[in-house]
């Protein structure tokens, strides 16, 4: 493989390659139709190529395209289950690899960011990569002191690449969109293109997961590698051991699936109340669930194990309390309440009018799992979701469109839903709303959740 494609045109041409590619395949299972093959069978060819090209696509261009990759993976529960078969396979593959740097430009950008002696730095270094992102790679080394590191790498020309990408899939965004039912890829795009630049520095990375390290250090639930060095583009931390959370997803058994999920939920809203920080970037390549001493279980004595802080949110005083505020009072049925303090957060703009009734009935069904003492996240309940947010004959598509996002909840909204698809994926019974009630702001009561730094719920 050569270094990571930087000249915008080829890029492009990559890219624009995919609308193309699309309805190439259109106008052929068309064809195939006219000439007598079930149309089932052939919804299924065109859907297996499409993942394939697709995701190929992203996978080999890194950069901005791989991490729209990334960030579609976890909505693929979404999918009605004869499309989503020939995704799934494409899906998990982004999470966990991608085409490697050639070794020449590993050492040279170790050279340039750690000095010309930089393996003085280390008693062993591995070049082949353990693991591949979308503007970096990881490589498994042993530091100078003995410590088994993991040293991540940014690849040359990474913000070039990010930003190309991001503006080519924004053009044809709409054309991506029928992907995830319901979801507006536009926004996304460009939520991502807006986060380039923090997540190309490598220290604004480390000053984050040294908080959550240094919070989380010694934590029953939760582990965060400790920073060990850093660059501008290299980033050393300690190696954490673990099973991928994708593996999980495709082998655990119940038990295993339900403590990961379990483990997911509280570090979503644990996390943020603790640190002031919010990881946003909850796909399952960023997991490792830390069996320790106990490979073969019982899994309540695992960990969560969190990686990369290269995008965060910051949020000082934690979720913002009207979230919990307006989840309270949806779950009590005061319709009038949380449509006036939508409207007040700017929710439903002042020239909409909408029934305050409505409102609730579309809002009930996403909140479900906060209304139970225990909730099992299921594809069926996230397609069943999807579904009804979708259909233009439904209300509560009508009424979806008359909503706004404001910008302060993008990505609170985007991390939120993100790892809702994943506990979807892991089929995981969790006690969501514990994690709420101990860790949202004004969800328990008007006041803000105190003590936060402390402990988690039994």
């Amino acid at each position: 493989m050569s270094d990571l494609p930087r000249k915008a045109v080829a890029r492009t041409a990559k890219l624009a390659a995919l609308p193309l590619g699309f309805a190439g395949r259109t106008a052929l299972g068309l064809g195939k139709r006219i000439g007598g093959r079930p149309a089932e069978m052939i919804a299924a060819e065109l859907q297996q190529r499409t993942a394939e090209q697709l995701f190929a696509t992203l996978g080999q261009l890194k950069g901005g395209a791989m991490k729209l990759g990334q960030a579609l993976s976890v909505f693929e529960s979404a999918l009605p289950e004869q499309v989503a078969g020939p995704y799934r396979a494409a899906l998990t593959k982004l999470q966990e690899a991608a085409p490697p740097m050639p070794v020449k430009s590993v050492h040279a950008a170790l050279a340039e960011r750690l000095g010309a002696d930089w393996r003085d730095l280390f008693q062993e270094f591995d070049d082949k990569p353990a693991a591949a992102a979308s503007i970096g790679q990881v490589h498994r080394a042993v530091w100078h002191d003995g410590r088994r590191v993991a040293v991540k790498v940014q690849y040359p020309g990474a913000g070039e690449a990010l930003l190309s990408d991001l503006t080519q899939l924004g053009r044809f965004a709409r054309l991506l969109g029928p992907l995830i039912p319901g979801m507006d890829l536009k926004p996304l795009i460009a939520e991502l293109r807006d986060r380039v630049a923090e997540e190309l520095d490598y220290g604004l990375e480390a000053s984050a997961q040294i908080a959550h390290a240094e919070e989380f250090a010694g934590d029953a639930d939760v582990t965060v590698p400790a920073v060990v060095h850093h660059s501008d583009q290299v980033l050393v931390t300690e190696w954490l051991e673990g099973v991928p959370l994708s593996e999980v997803i495709t082998d655990g058994t119940q038990e295993q699936r339900d403590r990961a999920g379990q483990l997911l939920a509280r570090f979503l809203f644990s996390g943020t109340a603790r640190t002031g920080l919010l990881h946003a970037d909850p796909h399952p390549g960023n997991f490792r669930l830390v069996t320790g001493d106990h490979p073969d279980g019982p899994p309540e004595k695992w960990r969560l194990g969190v990686l990369d802080f290269g995008t965060v949110d910051r949020l000082p005083q934690g979720l913002p309390a009207e979230i919990g505020t307006a989840l309270r009072l949806t779950l009590d049925g005061d319709a009038e309440a949380v449509h006036e303090l939508l409207r007040d957060e700017g929710f439903v703009k002042p020239e909409i009018e909408l029934d305050p009734e409505a409102v609730l009935d579309y809002l009930l069904p996403i909140i479900e799992p906060a209304q139970v003492e225990e909730f099992t996240f299921t594809r069926d309940w996230m397609r069943s979701q999807a579904t009804r947010i979708a259909d233009p004959r439904s209300p509560a598509y009508q009424l979806a469109r008359q909503l706004n996002l404001p910008p302060a909840y993008l990505l609170i909204h985007r991390v939120t839903t993100s790892t809702i698809g994943v506990l979807c994926q892991l089929g995981a019974t969790v006690r969501m709303r514990d994690e709420m009630e101990a860790w949202v702001p004004g969800f328990a009561d008007d006041s803000p959740a105190e003590d936060c730094g402390q402990g988690t719920p039994a």
